[in-house]
Order: structure tokens, then sequence, then C-alpha cells
């Protein structure tokens, strides 16, 4: 390996781990207490270290958020080769609730971890869009094969992503421990079929 591919790869891999630490400081501590200083203190490196990669904690962040949508997008993709609308508008629902699951970390900076909103079009918030943007289309899909007649688009997407995203919001913040008689893979699997039942009668 040569000296300027050696520099690259060093590169890399200080984003890599500033960007772990970083995940892990807005966890504990929210958006509006985390510090370039404290980031760095938590990856043992000092602060100029951190802001030779990122000009600032918003950077970071939003550089978070794409990756999370990056990772969410690229799995839902894998449902393109799905040609029934409808279909694939169940499998989408499936497959967020599962990143939600394996992607706890991910799950909360990109959906419950606040951030003012600087630069809405920045890249992190471009791609969230993307991911709205697919499931509003997919809905549009359905209504030409025939289902949701006479319903808002708009107005369907969000309530689905709202029933997606309250499934998953209350796992990851462990407010599931109210049914006592049911585990967290039992209240989000079968709670999911039931908005289904619901919209397979729309």
């Amino acid at each position: 390996m040569g000296i300027i591919e050696r520099k690259q790869k060093e590169k890399q891999e200080m984003r890599k781990r500033i960007l772990n630490g970083a995940r892990k400081v807005f966890l504990q501590n929210g958006y509006e207490q985390t510090s370039m200083r404290n980031i760095a203190s938590e990856i043992s490196y000092s602060a100029g270290v951190i802001y030779f990669h990122f000009k600032d904690k918003s950077e970071i962040f939003q550089e978070l958020h794409r990756e999370g949508f990056s990772l969410l997008l690229k799995q839902l993709h894998v449902l393109d080769s799905v040609t029934e609308p409808f279909e694939r508008l169940k499998a989408t629902g499936r497959v967020f609730i599962k990143f939600a699951q394996d992607n706890k970390d991910y799950y909360n900076l990109m959906f419950l971890v606040d951030e003012p909103m600087k630069a809405p079009a920045s890249g992190g918030f471009q791609i969230a869009k993307e991911a709205i943007n697919l499931l509003h289309d997919l809905v549009k899909e359905c209504q030409e094969a025939g289902r949701f007649k006479n319903m808002d688009s708009e107005y369907l997407s969000f309530m689905i992503l709202s029933a997606m995203h309250g499934i998953c919001a209350l796992f990851c913040k462990d407010r599931t421990t109210v049914f006592v008689d049911k585990t967290n893979h039992e209240l989000m699997e079968n709670g999911y079929a039931s908005f289904v039942a619901l919209l397979e009668k729309g």
C-alpha cells in the first residue's frame, strides 16, 4: 500500500471513529448538550482532531443521519423486485420495523434525537426526504392499482409512517413494558399485522 492510500485509509478510519463516538455522545446527552469537546473526549483525542474532519457538531449529526437513512434505503430497495404494490407496502413496514430492531442507535438518532433545523436541505435531511418520498410513491402506486380510493396520498403516507414509527419508537425508548405478557417481538410483529389488517380493508 502506497503512502497516499495509507493516509486515505487512516483518514477514513478516523472519521469512522469520530462518528461512532459521536453517536454514543448524542444518544447520551442529546444534541444541545453535545459538544465537539466531549465527542473528542469520548474517543480520547483532542478537539482539534475532530475539527480537522468536521466543521461542527451539526455536520457530524447530519452525517450520522445520512448513514442511517442510507442503510435503511438500501434495505428498502431490496423490495424493488416485488411487483405488486400493496405487497411491497406491507413488506416495507416489516423492513422498517426490523431496521429499528437491528439498529436501535441509528433509529434513535434518525427519528428521536432533536436537532435545530439549521440546514434542512443538507445531505442528512435530503436523504430522509428521499425515504419518505419512497413511501409516498408506493402509496400512489397502490392507489393506481385500485386501493385506498378517494384518499389523499400524502395524508395516508403520513398515517402509515406514523403507525410504523410509533411501533419503533415505543420499542427504542423501552415503552413496551406495560404489556407485561407480551415480548417486544410479539408486540411489534402482531401489532403491525393488526395495522395491515386495517389497511387491507381500505
